[in-house]
């Protein structure tokens, strides 16, 4: 089957405090963007790869893919304000013949390929989409104005990671909806009663928010 990939690399990443997007903050001596590229590319599971790109870094974000070798890039769309926005815009770049869509985020840099092969196995059991998840080690509570309302049931409890991947019409769909009320693809897949499964994550695939999580990501390198 034929599986795209769509890598979401619009996020402007105010909170690491650069002059730049988040994609092009250095990893190891590159742009964060290439750590995770580079794997999207070395991967067998992929055929092709899609970038959504920060406005006006488009063509920064061409070189990277070729200064890597990223012969698997297909096209370079503009993302847009938020995530889902800039998924959809790169979704309609990948052909309606394609079986499956991978969705990773390039704040997500050090991707194992045993991740892609564990989201990829469900969708040829009937699953609409797999998501890697790690569990919640800490004592999760609601709160309304600085009240707690509840104390959730840590059992029950996962946190959500990227690559998500889903048979390509259900996630066509799903965008296809309202996208404002969006937290993540699998979100929006459920809110139109497509079938997730999850599956084991990777404490590797943390999300760079801010300076430590960039400096901590680039001490796992190597």
């Amino acid at each position: 089957m034929s599986v795209w990939a769509v890598l979401a690399a619009a996020g402007r990443g105010e909170r690491l405090g650069s002059d730049r997007p988040k994609a092009f903050a250095r990893l190891g001596g590159r742009p964060l963007l290439a750590e995770s590229l580079e794997r999207l590319e070395a991967s067998a599971w992929i055929d092709r790869i899609v970038i959504a790109a920060p406005p006006e870094w488009e063509e920064p974000c061409i070189l990277v893919a070729e200064e890597i070798g990223a012969g698997k890039v297909s096209s370079v769309v503009t993302g847009g304000a938020a995530r889902s926005e800039s998924v959809r815009l790169a979704l309609e770049e990948v052909p309606e013949e394609a079986a499956v869509v991978l969705v990773h985020d390039a704040a997500r840099p050090l991707l194992p390929d045993e991740v892609i092969e564990r989201v990829l196995a469900p969708l040829s059991e009937g699953w609409d989409g797999a998501v890697p998840a790690l569990p919640v080690a800490d004592t999760v509570k609601r709160v309304e104005q600085d009240q707690v309302v509840e104390t959730l049931t840590r059992a029950e409890l996962v946190a959500a990671q990227t690559p998500q991947a889903f048979v390509a019409p259900a996630l066509r769909d799903a965008l296809g909806g309202d996208l404002s009320a969006a937290s993540d693809c699998s979100s929006l897949v459920e809110a139109r009663g497509g079938r997730i499964k999850i599956v084991e994550g990777d404490r590797r695939l943390l999300k760079v928010t801010d300076a430590e999580d960039l400096a901590l990501v680039e001490s796992w390198l190597g």
